[in-house]
């Protein structure tokens, strides 16, 4: 295994926030914006101990800790420091917005605790599947770190000194820090918003690179972040030739625009994509057209606000291993659907599946596709999002899990590990919501109080298929608006049941479809510890990699 001092050395000269450099733990992450608080951690198997060492630029107390929601109620946490007496540890849980409670079984035994150059250094270790019904389960899948810390040793509110980053600490997917600071702007140019709750804009440009590059990191820039909802840039057919912006789905030729280029939508940071793959721009692409959409939503509807906000492009001109891509699976959002989501329904679910054999009418060969990341998205109303994988018409596992759905936390994430989907296999996305404080009908659709179910899959090699979704055939059914409870799981088994109607659009818009898709049972998620309060998860094959330093969240959760 390589050092990480290399990397730390590099990235130690334009920051003189926590960070840490231990051969035993070759996992890190910063939780903060300022790099105040630095992560470590490494294990050696999966039903074994891992072990954390977290550097805090703070001579007061530290604390650590799970959630599902990134929040302090239901927090499992541990909370300590150097006291005018010595070091103190504690296990702890939180009830809510007040001081942690001790747990009665301490499952964390304290490793080291220090102070140096202004740092308090907390080293400890823990089961990783603990059964203590007061302790969170560990999986292999991504969960979210909660963080707080004081000034002093006397535990009181933190403030402003907490936040919320979601890693996937079992299955970490290591990436290079660049000291490329080039970069294409993709970005409004103070446009007005108007005083509509839901307002789609668009923005179409050429980004001009004459030889082949790599986009390695996609970086949002948010002027308004209390209306920007999401930004999608796509890459356009070649019959989309001219440079414009103005309101998006207006029935024009440019609505044609889906091939995605990067994602972002509320609560997301920067992603920076593994060493070996980079998204192509540039080369024989320089003259094609982009379209940047931005959904704003104004829920107060106020007038006279402007916004230029955008993604920055990180690229390189030394090419990585694979070409990447990012395919839109999921409920169709481009088709007028009667699909109608009862209200005062706490469980309501939706399904799109995907069959890659429809690839073949439009690509031949298939190759087979390495998926490594996934953004997950609905709006409101969305609680649990789960991608399933199917081979041979048996589920082979889940490609994705979020079973505590946050609308405002959503990020695109490594898997942790690479899923190969091979020409034939299908992959479902199924959305939870929960409508029971509303009184309408719900629809499938772009608006803000309307849903949606997608999946953004990261894959490689890159394909010239852009989005692989599927619809009931509503044509075929009434949808129910009643809000009874009999009624809500007829209408539910209905959309599940009626034949699914699936496309593959190429970057053309060509497209195939199948009118008789169906949509496959699905296992139980898998919980772990039955007796926890466990996030459920899939344990998988892991194998420590090298780690890497990814750059922070521009909007954390609130504890």
């Amino acid at each position: 295994m390589h050092s990480l001092l290399p990397f730390l050395y590099l990235f130690s000269a334009w920051t003189k926030g926590a960070w840490a450099a231990d051969p035993t733990m070759p996992f890190m992450e910063y939780l903060d914006e300022k790099h105040m608080v630095c992560l470590m951690w490494g294990f050696d198997n999966l039903k074994g101990n891992i072990t954390f060492k977290l550097e805090v630029n703070t001579t007061g107390w530290v604390g650590f800790g799970f959630n599902l929601n990134g929040g302090m109620k239901g927090a499992d946490m541990v909370m300590g420091g150097v006291g005018p007496d010595g070091s103190y540890f504690t296990d702890r849980h939180a009830l809510g917005r007040f001081e942690p409670l001790v747990d009665e079984q301490q499952s964390y035994t304290l490793l080291s605790m220090n102070e140096k150059d202004g740092q308090t250094i907390m080293s400890f270790r823990r089961s990783i599947q603990s059964c203590d019904k007061e302790d969170f389960q560990i999986t292999a899948q991504p969960i979210k770190l909660i963080y707080a810390y004081g000034l002093t040793d006397e535990i009181k509110y933190h403030r402003d000194n907490r936040g919320t980053k979601e890693v996937n600490l079992l299955e970490y997917m290591p990436r290079t820090t660049s000291t490329n600071l080039n970069f294409l702007s993709a970005t409004m140019n103070n446009i007005t918003v108007p005083a509509y709750r839901t307002y789609y804009y668009c923005k179409y440009m050429k980004l001009n690179l004459t030889t082949k590059h790599h986009i390695y990191m996609i970086e949002p820039v948010i002027e308004q972040i209390d209306i920007v909802y999401h930004m999608l840039l796509y890459r356009c057919p070649s019959f989309v030739t001219e440079e414009d912006d103005r309101p998006c789905y207006m029935g024009d030729m440019e609505d044609t625009c889906f091939g995605v280029v990067a994602a972002w939508a509320v609560g997301g940071g920067v992603f920076e994509l593994p060493e070996n793959v980079g998204i192509p721009i540039g080369g024989a692409d320089s003259g094609t057209i982009y379209r940047l959409e931005i959904h704003y939503n104004n829920p107060r509807k106020e007038a006279g606000r402007t916004d230029s906000s955008g993604l920055r492009l990180h690229y390189t001109a030394q090419l990585r291993q694979h070409d990447a891509g990012i395919m839109t699976t999921g409920v169709s959002p481009w088709t007028s659907l009667a699909y109608n989501i009862p209200p005062k329904a706490p469980e309501f679910h939706t399904y799109g599946v995907c069959n890659t054999t429809l690839f073949s009418e439009l690509l031949n060969p298939v190759p087979e596709l390495q998926l490594f990341a996934v953004m997950l998205h609905t709006h409101l109303a969305g609680r649990k999002i789960r991608v399933v994988h199917y081979r041979n018409g048996t589920q082979t596992g889940f490609l994705a899990l979020d079973e505590d759905y946050d609308f405002g936390l959503q990020q695109t994430v490594n898997l942790g590990h690479i899923t190969t989907v091979k020409q034939g296999d299908e992959i479902a996305v199924e959305c939870t919501y929960d409508t029971s404080d509303r009184t309408n009908v719900s629809i499938m659709g772009l608006g803000s109080t309307d849903e949606i179910c997608l999946a953004f899959l990261y894959y490689y090699p890159a394909i010239n298929i852009t989005s692989c979704v599927s619809h009931p055939n509503t044509g075929m059914s009434e949808n129910s608006t009643t809000a009874d409870q009999n009624m809500i799981a007829e209408q539910e088994s209905l959309m599940k049941n009626l034949p699914q109607i699936q496309y593959a659009f190429n970057d053309k818009h060509n497209y195939s479809v199948n009118a008789h898709g169906t949509v496959r049972d699905m296992m139980e998620t898998p919980v772990t510890c039955e007796t926890s309060n466990a996030a459920n998860g899939l344990s998988t094959s892991c194998k420590m990699k090298l780690a890497g330093i990814i750059l922070v969240l521009f909007y954390i959760a609130i504890m």
